[in-house]
């Protein structure tokens, strides 16, 4: 896109609620992930004839702008392994990489039935298990870490490079369950990673062409802000905070990957 005509490719009320909902997904992105469940919704219903690869595309723009600011701060507040971030990172890489390079080949609506009964899974966990992500739980011995840790870094980042959103809750959800992380510590790893899978499929969207970059850089301004405000939320109010967002965020994406479910087995008439 040529940003010298951008003013004019696109009226103000769509830059105004483009805009605004890319604050309300940073935020959300910050604490618990999930912020594409906004970003990309929107982006389809504003641009409904446009390539769905280039609306990925977009939101990635928008996305690891926000979300690298979150991790900075993050980054202050909390005591990373580096060797397990660097193994995580790399893992995390190369699905998404090879994810989004599959994206046009597989059909979305074959995998989304799976991934709402994760999401259903996912959701019955957490709440019955109040305890859980309470308290950072240092007993694993590391190299189990590096191990369970390259397994979500394969598993999560295919699937960010593939679909998107929601990368951040399973993210989370992997080192509360798995590494046994407190949310708080486990939103902060997850910030982090999920910078390296942002970059991983952007390079592949933006070698294809597959970005708008007047919306992209519009969004990623209000994303920075909503991620600024969300981080430093999540931070000071704690694990309690993060656990609830959390699960609200799950319910979200239950709700729209239901509603995905649902109509792709509707008659063509409907």
């Amino acid at each position: 896109m040529d940003l010298s005509s951008f003013t004019t490719d696109y009226s103000f009320a769509l830059l105004v609620a483009l805009s605004s909902l890319a604050f309300v997904a940073g935020f959300i992105d910050a604490v618990v992930g999930g912020g594409g469940l906004i970003q990309i919704p929107a982006l389809l219903i504003a641009f409904p004839d446009k390539a769905v690869a280039t609306l990925f595309g977009t939101n990635k723009i928008a996305a690891i702008s926000g979300t690298s600011v979150a991790a900075y701060n993050y980054s202050k507040r909390i005591r990373f392994d580096y060797r397990l971030l660097i193994v995580v990172s790399l893992a995390a890489f190369t699905a998404s990489f090879l994810g989004a390079k599959v994206v046009s080949m597989v059909r979305a609506e074959v995998l989304r039935p799976v991934i709402l009964i994760i999401l259903v899974i996912m959701l019955i966990y957490v709440y019955t298990n109040k305890n859980l992500g309470a308290a950072q739980n240092k007993g694993l011995p590391l190299a189990k870490q590096l191990v369970l840790g390259s397994l979500i870094g394969l598993v999560v980042g295919f699937y960010d490079g593939f679909f998107g959103p929601g990368t951040g809750s399973f993210l989370i959800l992997g080192f509360v369950v798995l590494l046994r992380f407190d949310f708080v510590t486990a939103s902060g790893y997850a910030k982090l990673i999920n910078c390296v899978t942002n970059i991983s499929a952007l390079l592949v969207f933006i070698r294809n062409g597959n970005f708008l970059l007047g919306i992209g850089i519009t969004m990623a301004v209000f994303n920075i802000a909503g991620n600024i405000i969300g981080s430093r939320m999540a931070l000071r109010e704690g694990n309690g905070f993060v656990r609830k967002i959390f699960l609200v965020v799950v319910s979200l994406m239950i709700l729209r990957y239901g509603y995905d479910v649902f109509q792709q087995f509707l008659p063509n008439s409907m």
